[in-house]
């Protein structure tokens, strides 16, 4: 057995491919109940998903987009999974593959599909100019708030597709408009002849009557055939005036879905009584997936109710013990949004509407997202009773971060580093504090650096993504070509199936990284440890290189990205909650930045840079100031003028930051002038595979900076060199 301190290693890797609720749900249970052996994957184009049955109200304006979205960074961390922010392509059953849009197919043990459904725009000439389909809904959410901003005086709504969506959003939609005292017309598009033929005669007849009350005008038997920008035209001819054109035509099952060769009904996966397909080692459940013997409308209730049972069924197929049946209920309540604060309630036929049923229907959806809002905290282990003097204040700092935020302070390492002795090679060329070792060669010079990052991220082959341009950043500051690379991989305690995956991704996304820089990996080490960590030794060559002193009063300062990943790493890593502000989002948009190679920036940047470094783990204000003392001059920088990453000064206004910060703010705020300012902070937060820093004449700054942003760089001007002692001068 191994003892308390041992990690159990993970020996089979669990995968479930979309993010909806039964998924969602099954997550938290997974974080408060893990299976020792197992390792989760989940697998998501987006980083947060809504619940759907609070979209009538966002649009009604009764939510705001916030309240109704699934962080599923968020949760993924909570329950200790890997998150591949990807789409799923299709599944190898026989190789027991899951092939994506974007990265190359992974392996699973077992699988779970939760997809839900899809509802493509239909294929009408100017549809896709045109109109917007009701999902995805983070495109819906925001063509709708760019509507209303319009403030017309006549909006016209148009939507095609009269089910019971359809039905909800008109009058959301209606009631919006209304509020804002615009004459509103909203009109209503069926094929069918027929209203809501599965509900209730009661049903139906209260719905139509709160149709013609909001003023909702409703045409069945009526066809499409074209949509214009400002119009929607029938097969009769007769053209609707439409400035928001919405299609809510029903949805239909995922393509690839059916091509995985499991049973289906119309391209929904029929599944058994315990939710798993005719492949024992794929479960299917909500709106993608149907029962065979017992099937039931696509309804978010089932999928919820579905949850705990396929929680259950994982694990015992994993374990090796009984599944459970789910058992449905044959009826369930329906509450149907109105539009204003009130609903309309179904079940047994039967149908009664007004506010009390809003308040019901308000409650039960915000205690559904409650789960996924504040998590419980987990068991620690608790400090021993009796400690060195002084451990405790150690044991209170943050908790150490993972990328950059793991590096050693400048202090200590300025400390560590200062007795060693000068080289004595006479090739061996290197300036102070400089981001590479420098050769000289017979064609110029050679550059030799090496970097490793400790994982903050669950995917392995994201964490060799990142180390990869983390270490290529060294050299592409020097103004270098890239030449080769050695790896040094430290891997988690797995079993030997999950490790030989595990490296095989670390080195296959590394080796494409490179070769996309121009370079090869020739070799490395691997070593098994407490956690995964992933390093790059990497040389370059240059005619010359352009190290960090140089820098001359008057070159303008140019940053090639954005900063403040340090601060949004950490607050991901503590599942940080914020109001108004989605988590998964801002990492997800922190994570493409980070991912943003810099060779095309520094090949702009090389010819005419007096001196580059590239910003790392001592932030902004560390790597300018290092670039100052080696010049002998002084800089002014302007905060308003220093791009940040999205979310990046709300969480670091809410006290996140990363675990190196205060050494990094120790030895920078001494030598700096700054306002009372919160982004001043971010000055030193350390960056992982941050940007470029250069300093170039001023007179060709503007023209570099154009051709940076033709190359898709979010690059700016920040500053100046300016004469003087070391020092810099911050601006508002």
């Amino acid at each position: 057995m191994p003892s308390p301190m041992t990690p159990i290693p993970q020996i089979k890797d669990l995968v479930l491919i979309g993010g909806g609720h039964a998924h969602a749900l099954a997550l938290r249970m997974w974080a408060m109940d893990p299976l020792p052996g197992t390792r989760v994957t989940l697998i998501t184009p987006d980083p947060v998903t809504p619940y759907t049955g609070m979209l009538p109200g966002l649009i009604a304006g009764h939510y705001r987009r916030e309240e109704l979205m699934i962080d599923l960074v968020r949760l993924a961390r909570f329950a200790g999974a890997r998150l591949i922010l990807d789409r799923v392509t299709g599944i190898d059953r026989e190789n027991r593959l899951i092939h994506l849009s974007n990265r190359p197919a992974l392996a699973y043990d077992l699988a779970a599909i939760d997809v839900g459904i899809t509802s493509d725009l239909p294929s009408l000439p100017g549809a896709a100019d045109h109109a917007i389909a009701a999902k995805p809904l983070g495109d819906y959410a925001e063509r709708w708030a760019t509507f209303l901003a319009r403030n017309l005086a006549f909006p016209r709504v148009t939507i095609l597709g009269a089910g019971l969506a359809g039905v909800e959003l008109a009058l959301a939609s209606a009631h919006r408009l209304r509020s804002t005292g615009a004459r509103v017309a909203v009109t209503l598009i069926d094929q069918s002849p027929d209203f809501l033929p599965t509900l209730s005669t009661n049903t139906r007849r209260r719905l139509l009557r709160e149709l013609a009350g909001q003023g909702v005008t409703l045409k069945l038997g009526a066809t499409a055939v074209r949509i214009g920008p400002v119009s929607v035209t029938l097969t009769t001819g007769e053209e609707i005036g439409s400035d928001f054109t919405l299609t809510a035509t029903g949805a239909r099952p995922h393509p690839w879905l059916a091509a995985t060769g499991l049973a289906d009904r119309n391209g929904f996966l029929t599944t058994d009584a315990t939710l798993r397909t005719q492949d024992p080692l794929i479960f299917a459940t909500g709106d993608c997936a149907t029962r065979q013997a017992d099937p039931r409308p696509k309804a978010g209730v089932f999928a919820v109710r579905a949850a705990p049972i396929l929680f259950h069924n994982l694990r015992a197929t994993l374990t090796g013990t009984a599944l459970r049946p789910f058992r449905p209920q044959k009826d369930y309540l329906k509450l149907v949004s109105l539009g204003r604060t009130s609903a309309l309630a179904e079940k047994w036929g039967l149908a009664l509407a007004g506010p009390r049923f809003w308040r019901l229907k308000d409650r039960i959806d915000r205690r559904f997202m409650q789960k996924f809002a504040t998590f419980p905290a987990m068991a620690t282990i608790p400090p021993p009773a009796q400690m060195t003097q002084g451990l405790q204040a150690y044991l209170d700092q943050r908790p150490l971060c993972g990328g950059c935020g793991a590096k050693l302070g400048p202090g200590v390492l300025t400390a560590a580093l200062i007795h060693l002795p000068e080289p004595t090679r006479p090739e061996v060329r290197s300036g102070p504090g400089d981001d590479a070792a420098i050769l000289i060669t017979p064609s110029g010079v050679q550059v030799l650096t090496t970097d490793h990052l400790r994982a903050f991220s669950h995917d392995p082959r994201l964490m060799s993504r990142l180390a990869a341009l983390h270490a290529l950043g060294d050299i592409w500051a020097m103004g270098a070509a890239p030449q080769v690379a050695l790896a040094q991989i430290t891997l988690p305690r797995l079993g030997p199936d999950l490790q030989a995956r595990m490296l095989a991704e670390v080195m296959d996304e590394a080796a494409k990284v490179f070769a996309k820089a121009g370079a090869d990996i020739v070799g490395g080490h691997s070593t098994e440890g407490a956690e995964l960590t992933i390093g790059f030794t990497v040389t370059g060559t240059a005619t010359k290189a352009i190290q960090k002193g140089g820098a001359k009063p008057g070159d303008a300062l140019i940053l090639t990205k954005p900063i403040g990943s340090g601060t949004i790493l950490a607050a991901e890593m503590a599942m940080a909650e914020i109001p108004g502000l989605m988590l998964g989002e801002a990492w997800a948009s922190c994570i493409n930045l980070m991912s943003r190679a810099q060779g095309s920036a520094a090949s702009l940047l090389a010819p005419h840079a007096h001196a580059m470094t590239d910003v790392t783990g001592f932030g902004l204000a560390g790597h300018l100031l290092e670039m100052l003392d080696a010049s002998d001059t002084a800089a002014t920088i302007q905060l308003s003028h220093i791009p940040l990453m999205p979310g990046a000064l709300e969480l670091s206004e809410a006290g996140h930051g990363s675990s190196l910060l205060p050494a990094n703010q120790a030895a920078t705020s001494w030598r700096m002038t700054a306002p009372p300012d919160t982004r001043v902070a971010l000055l030193n937060d350390p960056q992982t595979a941050g940007g470029l820093l250069a300093a170039v004449p001023g007179e060709l700054a503007k023209s570099l900076l154009a051709a940076l942003h033709l190359k898709g760089h979010q690059a700016a001007i920040i500053g100046e060199v300016t004469k003087g002692a070391p020092h810099l001068t911050v601006l508002p």
